[in-house]
């Protein structure tokens, strides 16, 4: 069990924080967030209702995060970020679209897994751009990791999948080795899947793509035993 966080995927940069995010941030963050607690995750007094449930990490700015909740009213998600103006700008699109299906936790998602979210509790797992930690000195901070990885299949269902796009080449490549090595898990695709059409492009990857970047989407799933 990973039992520190001594390395973390992440550094908690200052940014910069539009009038608009520190707005959202500090009049919907109790309307729409749920703050870090000890105490496990009762989805459904949360969302009102029983369905399927899809975690998002690292929802940066909020674009995608919206986008699928809007697009999939039958599924709740529940987003982790960390910085604040990416906190203040989902809560502005939740609020604005007035999506009744998607919250946010900010805090760090391994301690969010540890302690708030319940075994075999989530249908689906998204986690879209991770920082790559391109210099090889700083690989260990890269957040998909084996002991990671472990931790995020003791809570997908059997069936249940996990979604990992990049467009780092190398970081995709130890995605696969990372994901193909865990025995829980099974790939849907030969190496790398198609781009589903539930993951809407963001405009930082359109831009990549008319730049002639690629990216690559891993979709493995739980196994039923």
């Amino acid at each position: 069990m990973l039992s520190s966080r001594a390395i973390r995927s992440y550094t908690l940069r200052q940014g910069r924080i539009s009038n608009a995010q520190r707005n959202a941030y500090e009049t919907l963050l109790p309307e729409y967030g749920i703050p870090f607690s000890a105490k496990q995750l009762d989805f459904e007094q949360i969302f009102r209702r029983s369905a399927p449930r899809i975690l998002e990490i690292g929802s940066g700015m909020g674009e995608a995060t919206a986008t699928i909740a809007q697009q999939h009213p039958q599924n709740d998600y529940l987003a982790i970020e960390v910085h604040t103006p990416g906190v203040g700008s989902l809560l502005g699109q939740i609020n604005m679209l007035e999506l009744l299906n998607l919250r946010i936790i900010q805090h760090d998602a391994v301690e969010v897994l540890q302690h708030m979210l319940p075994a075999d509790s989530l249908n689906g797992v998204h986690i879209f751009f991770p920082d790559p930690w391109p210099k090889a000195r700083h690989h260990k901070r890269r957040l998909i990791q084996p002991a990671f990885v472990s931790l995020l299949c003791r809570h997908l269902k059997p069936g249940g999948y996990l979604h990992v796009a990049t467009d780092w080449k190398d970081y995709a490549e130890q995605i696969l080795l990372v994901l193909s090595s865990e025995d829980l898990l099974t790939n849907t695709a030969i190496d790398y899947a198609l781009r589903p059409q539930y993951r809407p492009l963001t405009k930082f990857e359109q831009r990549g793509l008319r730049l002639g970047h690629d990216v690559w989407d891993l979709i493995f799933t739980r196994k039923q035993h």
